[in-house]
């Protein structure tokens, strides 16, 4: 069920604070034909890499952040995938996630508005359609579960009162975990996102940094008298 990891049941695209897409129909079946492409051009080696895990610095640690942010937030450095989860004054959560890949990166403010527990997935009709004149067959709706690429938990991520189609979730590929493989929804290992999901409630601020922006402007790690930027060359 590897495969299931990477035919991401979200439709992918972009947006800013001030620019939202969605993809929908033929746009979410080209997101999904790119994504099966992709898959196939992955070397057998690495596929034997899914339940390998992630280097040592994509560990959840406890750590010092300067920041202006109120606890509770969550704010996301896709350049460096870290996600930063604010417990207190002077004091985060961080945790490795992996991000979307090239051409569905995006960044913004939004929120949290649903949470589930091994959520389920359901493939577009024109999907499943595709994929059975290729004799494969995929379900209608999936069970969540081990199997299901949507991993343990689902945060749900909304912008006002629309969903943005992007999620927080876990995943069944920990070894993705750093890297840009998704089409924009923010992977973490299971065990990581269970803590994330128990720690955050209805209604949670979650700024999402893009690449090539300066996640130094909502949170800088303490340490060496440097901050993140400088740490990664930001």
């Amino acid at each position: 069920m590897i495969r299931f990891a990477l035919m991401i049941a979200i439709a992918a695209g972009g947006f800013s604070a001030a620019n939202f897409v969605f993809a929908t129909g033929a746009k979410a079946e080209r997101v999904y034909n790119v994504m099966e492409q992709r898959w196939e051009n992955i070397d057998p080696t690495r596929r034997l890499q899914s339940r390998r895990n992630p280097p040592a610095k994509y560990r959840k640690r406890n750590i010092m952040v300067r920041t202006n942010e109120a606890p509770g937030t969550i704010i996301i450095d896709t350049d460096n995938k870290f996600l930063y989860y604010i417990t207190g004054d002077n004091r985060a959560i961080r945790y490795g996630v992996g991000v979307g890949r090239e051409g569905f990166e995006w960044n913004g403010t939004v929120n949290v508005k649903r949470k589930q527990e091994w959520p389920s997935w359901s493939p577009p009709a024109a999907m499943r359609a595709r994929e059975r004149a290729k004799g494969r067959i995929l379900p209608a709706y999936m069970e969540g579960g081990p199997d299901n690429p949507l991993g343990a938990r689902a945060l749900y991520l909304f912008q006002g009162g629309r969903d943005t189609m992007y999620r927080i979730h876990g995943t069944n590929e920990p070894w993705t975990i750093g890297l840009n493989l998704s089409s924009g929804c923010i992977r973490m290992m299971n065990d990581d996102v269970k803590d994330l999901y128990a720690r955050t409630d209805i209604g949670t601020k979650v700024i999402v940094v893009g690449p090539g922006q300066n996640a130094g402007r909502y949170v800088n790690e303490v340490g060496f008298g440097v901050g993140l930027p400088t740490i990664f060359g930001g």
